[in-house]
């Protein structure tokens, strides 16, 4: 064993020892809890909208997606085909990424983004990344920011409403329908598989933060007594905050330096905003402990951050020239220990992913017959873009040890924009 692993297996990083059998198991317990409106890390968030209702088609929607580093927004057409027409593009830095606002500035900002493109339809399908509870009219309420995002005040608010009243200020009236964009991310795939003969849809997202989303029966969801028993609606998982998991010192660590600590434990162990950042605390402490030469500790210890693409492309073979493992600080001893200290950490993450991926799949039912597979739509940089630890194959590879074995059926596909098709989608329900 090398000095490295020893030192992560002291401190609990050790991916081998994890007990994908026994997390599947704590996944599917929280899963029925929060169905059931019993304590749950998560919130199973009824979204209001079933896959079951025809799309129109040819008739155009504004779309307005609120992600974790973007906000974006573009007029959508669905064909009879189901492929999506998307037209007036347009991107800008999500408000509260860049500093604190008030409630006041953050809507307006909303509002002024849309102005080049609201005046092309009555509906706005509005993808919202982030915890809300979702109202039978399809508004908003925002249970609580997450991703880093600095607009305090707007917790507790009505996103919806938010946004129709800084409209109206502008002589403007539109139907708003908001969803997560893990319910998008569904959609879409719903979208794209239309001419499939497909059994259930999930919807995946590992990109800054990272959330899941399955189709569910009405009779199941018993914290809620207004459904319509027989029909079924998407569920909002929000598994980026499951808690029932063990935490590395390294885990908390990092979650105290956050704006959040004590949220989102499971997103802060797989998703693109914190892999770079768990990297960081993971080098600095085994600096301490002597796995460093003394000018690449010192170098480590001079930073005030790692990214997550820094860390990645270095451990991952993409090294760019101006990585900041390439100054001249570090040796070649001091390259191949960083690389086997920080690998296991994209290493667990994929393990990770895999079960929750396997748990939205189970949750289904579906994928009994192999001719009728479980559709899972998967979205985000993260997922598609990691080097290291041959990411994306890994995923697949601890995924298909789940579910092979218990017969299930399923294929992994990617829409392209998903949460902007599927907020479309929405909107034309």
């Amino acid at each position: 064993m090398t000095r490295e692993m020893n030192f992560l297996n002291r401190k609990g990083l050790d991916v081998d020892a994890i007990d994908r059998e026994k997390l599947l198991a704590v996944f599917a317990e929280e899963m029925d809890a929060g169905l059931a409106g019993h304590e749950s890390s998560l919130r199973m968030i009824p979204s209001f909208i079933s896959i079951d209702r025809p799309v129109r088609t040819g008739t155009p929607v504004v779309v307005l997606d609120a992600g974790g580093t973007n906000l974006r927004a573009a007029v959508v057409t669905i064909g009879a085909d189901g492929k999506a027409n998307i037209g007036a593009f347009a991107k800008q830095p999500m408000p509260g990424t860049q500093g604190e606002l008030s409630a006041e500035a953050f809507f307006e900002a909303f509002a002024e983004f849309l102005m080049p493109v609201v005046g092309a339809a009555d509906t706005i399908g509005f993808c919202f990344s982030y915890a809300a509870e979702i109202l039978p009219d399809c508004d908003a309420r925002l249970i609580k920011w997450s991703k880093q995002i600095q607009v305090p005040s707007v917790e507790g608010q009505l996103i919806g409403t938010g946004l129709k009243e800084r409209l109206a200020r502008r002589g403007l009236r539109r139907r708003i329908v908001i969803l997560n964009d893990t319910v998008a991310t569904l959609l879409a795939g719903k979208s794209a598989g239309v001419t499939k003969n497909y059994s259930a849809y999930v919807g995946f997202i590992l990109g800054t933060g990272t959330n899941t989303a399955y189709v569910e029966q009405n009779a199941r969801i018993t914290k809620r007594t207004d459904l319509t028993p027989g029909e079924s609606m998407v569920i909002n998982v929000e598994s980026g905050g499951f808690r029932r998991i063990g935490q590395t010192p390294f885990d908390k660590q990092l979650d105290a330096q956050t704006l959040d600590p004590g949220y989102y434990t499971f997103e802060k162990m797989i998703s693109g905003a914190y892999l770079g950042s768990i990297g960081f605390v993971v080098l600095k402490e085994a600096a301490k402990e002597g796995l460093l030469s003394e000018g690449g500790a010192a170098a480590i210890r001079s930073w005030d951050a790692l990214s997550n693409k820094h860390l990645d492309d270095f451990c991952g073979g993409g090294a760019t020239a101006d990585n900041p493992f390439l100054d001249a600080a570090f040796t070649p001893e001091d390259h191949e220990a960083v690389k086997r200290l920080c690998t296991p950490v994209y290493e667990r993450a994929a393990v990770l992913t895999a079960v929750n991926l396997a748990s939205a799949i189970l949750k289904t039912g579906e994928g009994k017959d192999p001719s009728r597979p479980v559709c899972v739509n998967v979205d985000g940089s993260t997922y598609y873009r990691t080097l290291t630890a041959d990411f994306q194959n890994r995923v697949q590879r601890e995924l298909a040890a789940l579910l092979q074995p218990r017969g299930i059926a399923y294929e992994l596909i990617k829409v392209d924009d998903s949460p902007v098709i599927g907020a479309a989608v929405a909107g034309l329900v």
